[in-house]
């Protein structure tokens, strides 16, 4: 019989190749995880359902729930709305962030979950003080917890793309939207 985990945590899933590693640490840490996938930023809808699939597939291996957020796009193109011009790691990313930040919290609030975090900050091509930042802020205004783990250290990047490979997940080759796909994909 499994011993039961003492806290609960609300992990952000920006998609199952990132969120592997996070998974298991958090487990490893005695938290139960629960894990919400909220990108309304994918784009086209295709992209999204590849990447919902295979966020399914990995908690299904991790035996951990998988809260599946609505895929409301409007939502995303609300907040970049003026933003769709701005580079890579700019303004659009940090309303972006912010949205689906927020979100969480909110979910987090209503299944009384105290702490949240996001498995965004295991790319090396996002800022972890940035998102920090950001989750704090959310945390605060929200009255929870925002867990600032940065998972790319002991070679958690490694390990997520390791652990994706061998469950053979979809993998993606843009960040997610379709302003970052005309940058990205060349």
């Amino acid at each position: 019989m499994k011993a039961e985990s003492k806290n609960k945590i609300l992990l952000h899933a920006c998609c199952a190749i990132c969120s592997g590693y996070p998974i298991t640490l958090l487990k490893d840490m005695g938290y139960q995880v629960f894990v919400y996938f909220y990108n309304p930023n994918i784009y086209p809808q295709e992209e999204y359902q590849k990447r919902i699939q295979a966020q399914r597939i990995l908690c299904t291996h991790l035996d951990c729930e998988l809260i599946e957020g609505e895929y409301q796009p409007e939502e995303f193109y609300a907040i970049a709305k003026g933003l769709e011009n701005e580079p890579e790691k700019g303004k659009r990313c940090d309303k972006c962030f912010e949205l689906r930040l927020l979100k969480t919290a909110q979910l987090a609030k209503d299944l009384d979950i105290q702490e949240f975090t996001t498995s965004i900050v295991i790319s090396p091509h996002k800022n972890f003080v940035k998102l920090t930042e950001i989750g704090e802020k959310i945390a605060f205004q929200n009255g929870l917890t925002y867990r600032a783990i940065d998972f790319k250290k002991q070679d958690g990047f490694l390990k997520t793309n390791r652990l994706s490979k061998e469950l053979n997940l979809y993998r993606q080759n843009y960040c997610g939207c379709e302003f970052s796909i005309k940058k990205e994909v060349v």
